[in-house]
C-alpha cells in the first residue's frame, strides 16, 4: 500500500487522548475478532503496510497485531463510522486473534444462567506466547 490518503485520517475523530476504538472482523467469515484503540501513526502504518497496528495503553506504543505470538492481522479494508469515531477493519486472521488462545476475543455470553463460555481456546496461552 501506499502513503495513506489524508483525507482518511482526516475523516478519522481521535478521542481527548488521540484514540479511536477499532472492531477486526473476519473478511471472509464476518466473525468478529476483537477490539483495541488506534491513534494516528497506527491508522497510517495499518494503510502504508497492510499489516494491521493498534496502540497499546497499558505498553503506550505501538503494538503490531501478532509481534510476540504470530498471529497476524493483514488488512483486507480499513471502514470509518458515520461519525468517524469508530473504525471497522476487516482483516484476513492467521491463527487466533485472542490472547487467550481462542478466534475471538468475544467467547462470553449472557445467558439466563449467567456468564457462559462459548467456545474453548483453540491454542494455549503458554504456545502462543513462547511459555510452552
Amino acid at each position: 500500500m501506499s502513503e495513506p490518503p489524508d483525507e482518511v485520517l482526516a475523516a478519522i475523530a481521535f478521542n481527548a487522548d488521540g484514540l479511536v476504538p477499532a472492531i477486526a472482523q473476519q473478511h471472509d467469515t464476518g466473525a468478529v475478532l476483537m477490539m483495541a484503540w488506534m491513534n494516528r501513526a497506527a491508522v497510517a502504518e495499518t494503510l502504508e503496510t497492510g499489516r494491521v497496528c493498534y496502540f497499546s495503553r497499558s505498553r503506550d506504543r505501538l503494538w503490531r497485531k501478532g509481534e510476540s505470538s504470530g498471529q497476524v492481522q493483514r488488512l483486507v479494508e480499513l471502514r470509518v463510522d458515520c461519525d468517524g469515531d469508530t473504525l471497522l477493519l476487516l482483516v484476513d486472521q492467521t491463527g487466533v486473534a485472542c490472547h487467550t488462545g481462542r478466534l475471538s476475543c468475544f467467547y462470553r455470553a449472557a445467558r439466563p444462567e449467567g456468564l457462559v463460555e462459548i467456545a474453548a481456546p483453540e491454542v494455549a496461552p503458554e504456545v502462543l506466547y513462547g511459555g510452552g
